[in-house]
């Protein structure tokens, strides 16, 4: 059994360790409603833009914009959307794993000829693709302290930039959907070129004819450009909210991990204390003994 000072500086430990996980998971709860608010905001306009858009597109031809016509994929860029920080659980891992997985299963050959390039928006995806000696873009580490649209735009522009000048055929966004606190699950989906919805038979019949003006050429045109920049927008504010969550949760399991340690040292303190004084009292009564014999 350990003894006395060795358990009194573990129970020390752990307690300094379980105040530092309790605060973490309040500043994670409290930076998560803003984010919630943020993500919940935008994701309804977000997702009526692209819908909006995908179907108008879906009957343009692809010369109509540069944004929609598909090349074959031989240069890929893949955005991952991580965070600058860990102790977040398995969040950064995850959407590492991901993308990853997306790489080996889609684009194995373009890989091998050097053909895939990363743009990493968080600290964490950034290292991780740095020291295996990716084709890593630029550094967006500084993004999350002033998240907002504009400066997520410049990001943005950049790469359809790249797409327009054909540094890129094809681009991938991955990052995690936030849902509530406990869960987020992580979503890939291509960015460039934009996809067009397929209009089913008996939907294409039942639609209504609208007049659009200016014309439909003239509202896709300068739709898509925006809807990009929204739909990455909205990737990082998702992948925000769900690291908040994600670390909330992880703070909190900790905090109660070390509430359970934290026991089983007490009882193991006391036992040993117990046992301490036990001896010594032995000592003194074999003491008392020898000295009335």
């Amino acid at each position: 059994m350990a003894n006395l000072k060795e358990v009194r500086n573990r129970i020390k430990s752990v307690s300094s360790t379980q105040q530092i996980t309790k605060a973490m998971k309040m500043v994670s709860a409290a930076k998560l409603k803003r984010a919630t608010n943020a993500i919940v905001q935008l994701r309804p306009y977000a997702n009526k833009l692209k819908e909006l858009l995908a179907n108008l597109s879906a009957s343009l031809e692809n010369g109509s914009s540069p944004f929609l016509v598909e090349r074959e994929p031989v240069k890929v860029l893949v955005i991952v959307v991580s965070s600058n920080r860990g102790l977040a659980g398995a969040f950064n891992a995850n959407v590492i794993k991901t993308a990853n997985n997306l790489i080996a299963e889609k684009y194995s050959e373009q890989l091998k000829a050097g053909n895939v390039s990363i743009v990493a928006i968080g600290k964490k995806s950034q290292e991780f693709y740095q020291r295996r000696k990716y084709n890593v873009i630029g550094n967006n580490n500084d993004l999350y302290l002033d998240l907002n649209f504009e400066n997520t735009s410049k990001i943005t522009e950049s790469i359809m930039t790249g797409f327009l000048k054909g540094d890129y055929d094809r681009v991938e966004l991955v990052y995690n959907h936030f849902r509530n606190a406990a869960v987020q699950y992580l979503v890939t989906e291509q960015l460039l070129p934009v996809p067009k919805a397929e209009v089913k038979a008996e939907e294409k019949a039942s639609q209504v004819d609208y007049i659009l003006e200016p014309s439909q050429e003239e509202i896709v045109e300068q739709l898509i450009p925006k809807n990009i920049k929204i739909q990455v927008y909205k990737a990082v504010l998702d992948s925000n909210a769900s690291e908040h969550g994600a670390r909330m949760t992880a703070m909190d399991k900790a905090t109660e991990n070390a509430g359970e340690l934290l026991k089983a040292l007490k009882l193991s303190y006391n036992q040993a204390r117990q046992a301490a004084i036990t001896t010594e009292l032995t000592e003194i009564v074999s003491g008392a003994a020898a000295l009335s014999a």
